[in-house]
């Protein structure tokens, strides 16, 4: 007589979750267990995991029964991956086999990868499930121990952790309840200050700490043009100290990104904006994402966050025009054989370079060795339409002997800036919120072109200032709403209600001519 069963598990698609159903059919003939739908190799291994893990525990494992076992992974034109169905092939073989009592597998999501002894081991992506069994109406997700705080963020589910599949089979059969995870509190999940470089701890270059708190308060992109030994690594490093800290919504964005990639490290949540610094030597598909089984990259790993690119002219060619869809976008599409799936990006993108290849063209100390025609390739590694999208552009010269030994760092200094951040901050998140856009966007870097029509106020006299400095600088219109959402930062910090014409002067004051690069 034959015996069926179905239970719930999930399939990562990007940083979304998938709902599968997995069914399980025994029926009379020779052995043979089979899983169908799509599996790839690492799902094809379950079976093995799950006769020594059934096995083990003292049940009747697959290999022993004299029956065709079919596993069944539904929709099966979708491409399963991974270990983490062995859980939901186990419960659903012990179901169909009747060798536990029945229970209702529509309100249960089962994930998790089974060791041989039957303990439960971590997975990827477990935030991002349980937010599909929220979303989809499950009242309970069971998962292993490691990933339960990490699942616990979502609410309105009960978070179950199962050490292994002996008790996870007790708590299902009601003879020993599993006790819940508690409910994840973002200010209880480890979050820290940054253990890097303070703001404080820079001498001198004022004008570069002021356009570094710009985009840190707007969330802009920054191109810091100096001579070796200018200490633009060191700034960029420091901008992690001045970034204010994640919003729920931002926690949780990020912390998707990072589970589905398999990087929590251990970590429950990711509680600090990304500071992401590839080497220049990095892929494009390691920044932009992709791969065999499609992961996110970079861009999308520095979401919310910071992605530096130190040494700018040295990433090739293709890796950086690869970042203009991005920046402009928020997002990065990935189209492969396999599938298209889209990653979040919203980054700020600091960068930094020499204005040569010898680093010392315009320095007032050292000669540069390098011809016009060598400068002139060095510079237009970066095409126009990259700067374009870059809003803060600065040159940052080395600080002469003198400077550096009477120059004293203010203490206070660091939080000041983060004081006037967080002001500006909360100006945008209120204007947001009234212009019905607060879940959407939390920077004023984000603003379209129409929005930013819609909210950016000028001056009478600010107006007028706008149109004869674009004649003169013949700025794109990408470079206009840059400008005014630059400015809009700038007004922000000193909490002023309308953009004035001192904000719109210093906002041109960053986009360098062609003659300062």
């Amino acid at each position: 007589m034959p015996h069926f069963s179905k239970v719930y598990a999930a399939e990562l698609e990007g940083i979304d979750a998938r709902l599968i159903e997995v069914e399980t059919d025994i029926n009379v003939g020779l052995h043979n267990f089979t899983i169908v739908g799509l599996a790839d190799k690492a799902l094809n291994e379950a079976k093995e995991r799950v006769n020594s893990a059934l096995k083990n525990i003292g049940v009747k494992a697959p290999n022993r029964e004299n029956r065709r076992i079919t596993v069944n992974l539904a929709p099966a034109d979708v491409k399963k991956n991974g270990s983490h169905y062995d859980l939901s092939i186990a419960i659903g073989y012990l179901l169909a086999t009747e060798q536990i009592k029945k229970f209702d597998t529509k309100k249960i999501l089962l994930v998790g990868e089974l060791s041989l002894d039957g303990q439960l081991r971590s997975i990827s992506g477990a935030l991002n499930m349980a937010r599909l069994a929220a979303r989809d109406g499950f009242q309970e997700i069971i998962l292993p121990a490691e990933n339960a705080v990490e699942a616990a963020i979502v609410a309105g589910l009960t978070v179950t952790p199962a050490p292994n599949l002996l008790s996870l089979i007790a708590h299902l059969e009601g003879k020993a309840k599993l006790p819940p995870q508690p409910k994840t509190e973002i200010q209880d999940a480890g979050r820290k200050t940054s253990q890097g470089v303070d703001i404080s701890e820079i001498r001198g270059q004022k004008n570069a700490k002021r356009a570094l708190a710009i985009a840190a308060a707007g969330g802009h992109n920054m191109l810091m043009i100096g001579s070796p030994g200018g200490g633009k690594t060191m700034l960029a490093q420091a901008l992690a100290s001045i970034l204010p800290g994640m919003t729920l919504e931002e926690v949780i964005d990020v912390t998707q990104i990072y589970s589905a990639a398999g990087l929590l490290n251990g970590r429950p949540i990711v509680a600090n904006r990304p500071f992401r610094a590839p080497h220049h030597t990095a892929s494009p598909i390691s920044i932009v994402g992709g791969g065999a089984n499609i992961l996110p990259g970079e861009v999308s790993l520095a979401h919310r966050g910071v992605l530096f690119l130190d040494e700018l002219p040295e990433f090739r060619r293709d890796l950086l025009e690869s970042l203009r869809q991005p920046m402009e976008a928020g997002v990065v599409h990935i189209s492969r054989a396999k599938g298209h799936l889209s990653f979040p990006a919203k980054f700020s993108l600091i960068a930094a370079m020499n204005p040569c290849p010898c680093g010392y063209h315009g320095d007032e100390e050292k000669e540069c060795r390098c011809t016009a025609n060598e400068v002139f390739r060095y510079q237009k590694k970066m095409s126009g339409p990259l700067l374009d999208r870059i809003d803060l552009q600065i040159a940052v010269p080395r600080m002469k002997p003198e400077e550096l030994t009477t120059s004293e760092p203010n203490p206070n200094e660091g939080q000041e800036i983060r004081g006037a951040i967080a002001q500006a901050r909360a100006a945008q998140a209120e204007r947001f919120k009234k212009a019905g856009l607060g879940r959407q966007i939390f920077t004023n870097a984000e603003l379209t072109s129409r929005e930013t029509e819609k909210l950016i106020e000028l001056e009478p006299g600010a107006k007028t200032f706008l149109e004869l400095n674009l004649k003169k600088q013949k700025l794109s219109a990408r470079g206009y709403y840059r400008i005014l959402k630059t400015a809009q930062t700038v007004a922000d910090l000193t909490g002023s209600p309308i953009v004035t014409e001192d904000h719109l002067a210093e906002s041109f004051g960053y986009r360098l001519r062609d003659d300062e690069r």
